[in-house]
């Protein structure tokens, strides 16, 4: 190392050029470099889902799930299986462990499909496989909306969607919103029975004649010709012209006896914009593309498309939502913290060491980050939320190494070296600690490449980030500063006979020494002078240690998983129970749209209502989801008052609930409380929910309890006697049939317009007038017998209507959830709930566990203190590499256990919670900066003593030398993260300071506990680790008295003996 360093200062020319390379290329790869919201990662979670029309809910987990989960259940490495089974449809969701190989499982699933496909309902659709990717997720989402009809809503979002779908960077744009077009059919009764025809005959009508018939070739000895039958329906009067009846006075075709009009489907959902009709269109971006790139050509293509004749008159785009928004205001954050913290650590060091060493420390703290960034990208990694966050945490972390090769080289330089010599013997003198000191910090981190699961695998882009970039400061500190400090460096402003006091050739003069370097050298001589005194000081940092715990514990400000800050919107679930139609359900959400639109603060209110709205998770009856986004949070109000108005104004809305539901932060999902309820034994089950939302309905603390049993609605079941049927000479094939003319309609085919880019249903049903629950009793079946009453042989009988049946693991289970007052710890309340639960003497049977949040945070803490505890173990082995001492790797690891005292005070003072990603996180980086400045003071003080200097001297001597360099990396560090403790986001281009932005405040929990944890730890580096160096000095001292003691005693006695041996000393 030594020769690399003094050949990088002697050959400075190509020292600065791979300087200026390192700098141009880290500036090309952040242009260049992906930059998204997510990491690309794969997501071992897929989905298999089946089509059934019309099958119940009962029937799809008896039909459809039940086989499917035989044939998934064989698959090795599933770590859970979740089905749900709706009314037409079914899934069942899967997720494997994160060590799973992604395309094995999915070549699994596609083999047990295929075996399970046998065991199928034959009208069931194909079941499809769906793969979670993160990376083609949509990145943004916009609304076209105003007073126009459907069909131009239609026409442009299909427009749009094909025109986005051209751009480079997009992959897919998806519609919804709008209704797919039906080619309808309908039937007047009357007009059938006038002319003595069944509808059996229509349908066998228009099946029969919309085929496409290969008629095949005929071959002559003249030649070869194709022959075509032209049968495949074109158009609307191709249906219109086809004949049912013939006779000598003429033909009736189905327009005689039938309207055919082209119209959309019935409503299923139904969306708005401020009140008018309005069509969702969600783009996702090609992978390995530019998020922020991407973005910014959908906006353009949007202005510039706004403007064209061709744009509908009175239609809008209103975007919903926007990553790269979130992604952008990242990465300033980012540009400005680093900046910030160049600024104000050039500040300190202009201050200690004059401004040429401040400059060259403030090349060095951007030369770092560029270095880090241009390895990312020559890896293929993106820049990230979890990327931008190791960036962040980098600033505490990286100016140390700098500053302590600057300290050192201006002390020498004080002390008469020549600058270029200077800054070689600084180098060279410290590149072993610093060396050691970046291997501890990322040995800190080392273990979170470890973390399970999914959060695993996102939080590996930690630990990679700071390896790139604390290497970088590592290069930049003994390569690139030397270099720079042997053509620009010059001495400080500090007292050149105290930096010559403090050389290490020889011993100082504590007693003669001025300002505060002198009184520390004498108030640690004092100190470290006597062995009750350092053992006083030991035992008054345990007793600060326990006060400051207890104080903790004492005022039960509990944990949290993942900060919460600012949203900038929020979505409004409508409960409502009951046999709704979508247009009712429609109506309802418009009177809460209209009620809140007047509310300050409230930007835009995109609303949709209907069916399936509700979560796998949550309640059935949901009837509508608002989304209402506010104003800009620098010119509203606090969120939270917005939303109590919400609640208060819709609370006089009669026989709805209005639920407000905030998007969590980071890995955060769901509602605060989420249990999960199994068993077998469906009586208990229900009996153990009902107790449990009893009792939680009553805890004040608690708000937005709900549970996703079944609704108390009704479904009509036509109950068929099939031996009275067969009198007739009908069955159940042909009453279903006569049935769904009155509800959906029965689909006879497909055909493809030539203005339409899918094909169109062909449906025959009833006229509107027809179709009702009264209608199903008067219905004429066509028999043998003639037109008989369905009633004959069919009973309507009511019946309770499950909406939803939800299994975990091929086992039903109920779900309760429930969000937390604001002000009132999560952690509290559940641990209240386990209290009656464990106080409640239920079936054993019955399994209840808390999972969602709780489940991830408890994973969490598990992991993270594992981490904790496997980072202390790989830094004591190069401590005790570097050292050779045990003793002197448990002194440096037992500063950065009390370091953690300074973090829980930081706690207590600022009145924080402990957040168990961010303050845990905050932490282990703590652990690695704690080691810096006791590594380097300690490896002084060995090297001292190794000089031949007397230990208490050497200690004393140590801590005079080491006090400047430990003050200023500690107060560059802490001034480095104060904006992110008090959410200040300092903009350089255009100049202005933001306080508290939505951004910030994730990174506060982190910030406060290293600048308090960091504060403390200062405390023990400059007055506690002394006295742990001097410990075994007075006791070493102190057993060499007592042997000497015991020594002259036993002389004593062997004279008063009469014994002389000839060794014996003389006294």
């Amino acid at each position: 190392m030594n020769k690399i360093i003094r050949a990088a200062v002697d050959y400075n020319r190509a020292t600065l050029s791979a300087l200026f390379v390192i700098f141009v290329l880290g500036i090309v790869s952040y242009s260049f470099i992906t930059k998204e919201q997510n990491p690309d990662i794969p997501i071992p979670w897929f989905q298999v889902f089946m089509v059934h029309e019309g099958i119940s809910p009962e029937d799809a987990e008896r039909l459809l799930i039940k086989p499917m989960e035989v044939q998934l259940r064989s698959i090795s490495g599933v770590k859970q299986m979740i089905s749900v089974a709706n009314e037409g449809q079914a899934y069942v969701w899967l997720e494997f462990y994160a060590d799973q190989d992604h395309e094995k499982a999915l070549d699994d699933i596609r083999a047990a499909v295929n075996n399970a496909q046998a065991e199928l309902p034959g009208e069931t659709e194909e079941p499809l496989i769906f793969e979670n990717n993160p990376a083609t997720q949509p990145i943004l989402a916009f609304v076209l909306s105003g007073n126009a009809s459907e069909k131009v809503f239609t026409n442009l979002a299909q427009r749009v969607k094909d025109e986005l779908e051209s751009l480079p960077n997009v992959l897919d744009a998806t519609i919804s919103g709008t209704r797919e077009e039906v080619l309808e059919i309908i039937i007047d009764p009357a007009k059938l029975a006038a002319y003595n025809l069944t509808p059996a005959e229509i349908l066998t009508t228009i099946s029969r004649n919309n085929r496409l018939v290969a008629a095949g070739s005929l071959e002559t000895g003249e030649g070869r010709f194709s022959v075509k039958i032209p049968g495949v329906f074109e158009n609307e009067l191709d249906v219109l012209s086809l004949p049912l009846k013939t006779s000598s006075d003429g033909v009736v075709t189905i327009g005689d006896l039938t309207e055919v009009r082209r119209t959309f489907k019935d409503p299923v959902r139904l969306s708005r914009m401020n009140g008018y009709p309005a069509v969702t269109i969600e783009v996702s971006k090609r992978i390995g593309t530019n998020e922020i790139e991407t973005s910014q050509m959908i906006h353009e293509w949007l202005d510039k498309a706004q403007q064209t004749a061709a744009w509908p008159e009175g239609i809008e785009v209103t975007f919903v939502w926007d990553s790269a928004d979130f992604t952008r205001e990242f990465l300033e954050t980012l540009q400005n913290s680093v900046m910030s913290a160049i600024l104000l650590v050039a500040v300190l060091v202009v201050a200690v060491l004059g401004i040429r060493s401040a400059t060259i420390v403030g090349i060095t703290i951007p030369g770092a980050f560029l270095f880090g960034i241009m390895m990312l990208y020559l890896f293929g990694y993106s820049i990230n939320i979890v990327v931008m966050f190791g960036l962040i945490l980098a600033v505490g972390l990286l100016v140390d190494g700098a500053i302590v090769v600057s300290e050192y080289a201006d002390r020498k330089m004080l002390e008469g070296l020549p600058k270029k010599e200077a800054y070689i013997a600084a180098a060279q003198r410290m590149a072993w600690p610093i060396t050691s000191s970046t291997l501890t910090t990322l040995a800190a981190f080392f273990p979170l490449l470890f973390w399970p699961d999914i959060i695993g695998e996102y939080m590996s882009y930690l630990p990679l980030t700071l390896i790139f970039v604390l290497s970088g400061s590592l290069i930049m500190a003994l390569v690139f500063l030397p270099t720079l400090g042997s053509l620009m460096g010059k001495p400080g402003a500090a007292d050149a006979k105290t930096m010559t006091d403090l050389a290490a050739d020889h011993e100082m003069d504590v007693g003669h020494m001025h300002g505060w370097t002198g009184k520390y050298a004498r108030f640690l001589q004092k100190l470290t002078s006597k062995l009750w005194k350092c053992w006083a000081m030991v035992g008054g940092a345990l007793a600060t240690m326990v006060i400051i715990y207890g104080t903790f514990i004492a005022m039960g400000t509990g944990t949290e998983f993942f900060p919460q800050g600012e949203p900038d919107n929020v979505r409004l679930a409508i409960h409502a129970r009951g046999n709704l139609s979508p247009v009712e359900m429609d109506r309802i959400s418009y009177e809460v749209e209209q009620t809140i639109n007047d509310i300050p603060g409230i930007k835009n209110i995109y609303s949709t209502s209907g069916r399936g709205l509700s979560s796998s998770r949550g309640a059935d009856d949901v009837i509508s989801r608002i989304n209402v986004i506010f104003d800009d949070w620098q010119t509203r109000r606090p969120a939270d008052d917005i939303i109590a108005e919400i609640r208060e104004a819709t609370e006089v809305i009669p026989g709805i609930i209005v639920e407000p539901l905030i998007d969590g932060n980071g890995p955060t999902s769901g509602k605060d409380i989420q249990i999960r309820i199994a068993s077998e034994i469906t009586s208990e089950m229900d009996m153990v929910v009902e107790e449990l939302i009893n009792y939680m309905v009553t805890m004040d603390s608690l708000e937005d309890v709900e549970d996703n049993r079944p609704l108390p609605n009704i479904q009509w079941v036509m109950e068929v006697d099939r031996a009275e049927a067969s009198r007739y000479g009908t069955d159940l094939i042909t009453i279903g049939s006569i049935i769904q003319l009155v509800t959906n309609g029965i689909k006879v085919g497909e055909y493809r317009p030539d203005d339409a880019e899918d094909e169109l249903d062909i449906r025959v049903r009833f006229p509107i007038d027809e179709r009702g629950i009264e209608q199903l009793d008067k219905l004429l079946l066509p028999t043998p017998q003639g037109n008989i009453p369905i009633s004959n042989f069919v009973k309507r009988v009511p019946k309770q209507n499950i909406n939803k049946i939800r299994r975990e693991n091929s086992q039903r289970i109920w779900r309760i959830q429930a969000n937390v007052v604001p002000g009132m710890n999560v952690n509290g309340e559940i641990d209240n709930i386990k209290a009656w639960l464990d106080s409640q003497n239920y079936d054993q049977r019955v399994e209840i566990t808390f999972d969602g949040n709780t489940q991830q945070q408890e994973s969490s803490e598990t992991f993270l203190v594992q981490a904790l505890a496997g980072a202390l173990f790989l830094m004591a082995l190069i401590l005790i590499t570097q050292f050779n001492s045990i003793y002197r790797a448990f002194l440096i690891l037992s500063a950065v256990i009390l370091s953690t005292v300074g973090v829980v005070l930081g706690l207590i003072l600022t009145g924080s919670t402990f957040g168990i990603v961010m303050t845990g996180v905050g932490v282990i980086a703590l652990a690695g900066i704690v080691v810096n400045n006791n590594i380097v003071l300690i490896d002084t003080y060995a090297r001292l003593v190794k000089s031949g200097m007397s230990p208490l001297i050497a200690i004393v001597q140590t801590g005079a030398q080491r006090l400047r360099p430990v003050l200023l990396t500690t107060v560059t560090t802490v001034v480095g993260l104060m904006p992110m403790v008090f959410q200040f986001n300092i903009s350089f281009f255009p100049p202005s300071v933001v306080i508290g932005s939505p951004t910030s405040f994730i990174w506060v929990g982190l910030a406060q506990a290293i600048v308090f944890g960091l504060s403390f730890a200062t405390v023990l580096t400059l007055v506690l680790t002394p006295v742990f160096l001097a410990l075994p000095v007075h006791m070493k001292t102190r057993r060499a008295l007592k042997r000497a003691d015991g020594l002259l005693w036993s002389q004593r006695i062997g004279r008063r003996l009469g014994f002389r041996p000839a060794t014996m000393p003389a006294e």
